[in-house]
């Protein structure tokens, strides 16, 4: 390899894709997570972090459940904000040019990564909170896993496409 083909700071274009591809994936987990956080949380107030451990019916338990929402999306705001930083860092170096699909499909998969994770332990192994507690909650929990699964296998997809393409 000559330095040519390095890019800034001696990095190769392929270190260049991995590193703004996994930029990517992490600003869509921490998009997933805020999306969840804002609309599920906030919005529809259909659960919060532990509603199912502690339900917000005493004012005490609601504040161990806005607690449990505010350090959730503190690790939200780092994922995205560590996403965002790689996502810079790896196009700031000399690489073939990218892909708009690309880039969705990296924020398709890291959202639906969000879901996925986040369905299977919090909603199904661990219990702290399901998806719409009440009637029909297990279906709510696998549409949750379900809605996760697509955007993770076609974000998966998108990005396997344009490295086939040499993108």
């Amino acid at each position: 390899m000559t330095t040519g083909d390095m890019g800034r700071g001696g990095t190769s274009p392929d270190a260049d894709r991995r590193r703004w591809m996994r930029g990517g994936v992490l600003l869509g987990l921490g998009l997933g997570g805020f999306f969840d956080g804002i609309v599920i949380h906030q919005l529809l107030q259909w659960h919060h972090m532990v509603s199912a451990i502690h339900p917000p019916d005493t004012l005490e338990n609601l504040r161990l459940n806005t607690v449990g929402d505010g350090l959730f999306h503190a690790a939200t705001w780092v994922f995205t904000a560590v996403g965002a930083f790689l996502l810079w860092s790896g196009l700031r170096g000399h690489h073939p040019a990218w892909h708009t699909s690309a880039f969705v499909g990296t924020l398709l998969f890291g959202f639906g990564l969000f879901n996925v994770v986040e369905g299977l332990i919090d909603h199904q192994l661990l219990g702290i909170h399901h998806v719409r507690p009440g009637p029909y909650q297990l279906a709510y929990d696998i549409g949750f896993l379900i809605w996760g699964a697509v955007m993770l296998l076609g974000g998966w997809g998108l990005m396997r496409n344009v490295r086939r393409a040499g993108g």
